[in-house]
């Protein structure tokens, strides 16, 4: 059993995240700096799923030192911290980025056109596996991922085949269907299609 990390996990995408991957057989570590709002959040999947194996954390370190993989449900802006906290435990592990560097008016991104916040955080964790997912996805969009008969499409970037399999089955585990889009720098297309 894989052991997740969901940084952000009180948060509207985490919660959802959180929620829609305790279906699956991993172990969830929620982390949030509230401790009593991911608390929350970990009572309610277990009314869901209560053989699910969720647990409530707030130190980020800790919750990345155990996790296989590390899901960073947090702005843009939070990740140079997270990153400096967990830079020495995330070695070789999957780091999921969801964020979309939008700037304040939501009409363009705070990143130079030749790069990218996912890219921008494999240069924070350098000998970490990053890869781009779940940003061309709304949090809504978990309770219903399935539209017509078909399932979404949620789009994954990053340059490690195995960490790219590995988050395919994330992605099918939260009832979405993954669409490998090419290398890390393909996030910088995936983060432009959600300007408005």
């Amino acid at each position: 059993m894989q052991t997740i990390a969901i940084i952000g996990a009180s948060g509207s995408m985490g919660s959802a995240l959180s929620k829609s991957l305790a279906k699956g057989n991993y172990r969830l570590l929620l982390c949030a700096n509230d401790l009593d709002k991911v608390k929350a959040v970990a009572a309610d999947i277990k009314k869901s799923y209560p053989t699910a194996e969720v647990e409530a954390i707030d130190c980020t370190r800790e919750a990345c030192w155990e996790a296989d993989i590390i899901i960073a449900a947090i702005p843009f802006g939070a990740e140079q911290e997270m990153a400096d906290k967990i830079r020495e435990v995330a070695t070789q592990k999957i780091v999921i980025s969801i964020a979309n560097p939008l700037n304040d008016t939501y009409d363009g991104l705070v990143t130079a056109p030749d790069t990218s916040a996912a890219e921008e955080l494999q240069k924070l964790l350098p000998n970490s596996k990053v890869v781009k997912a779940f940003n061309t996805t709304f949090a809504a969009d978990f309770a219903t991922p399935v539209i017509d008969g078909k399932r979404a499409d949620a789009f994954i970037a990053g340059n490690d085949g195995e960490a790219l399999q590995t988050v395919s089955e994330l992605v099918e585990t939260a009832g979405f269907n993954p669409v490998v889009a090419g290398g890390l720098t393909v996030s910088r297309t995936l983060e432009s299609m959600q300007q408005c």
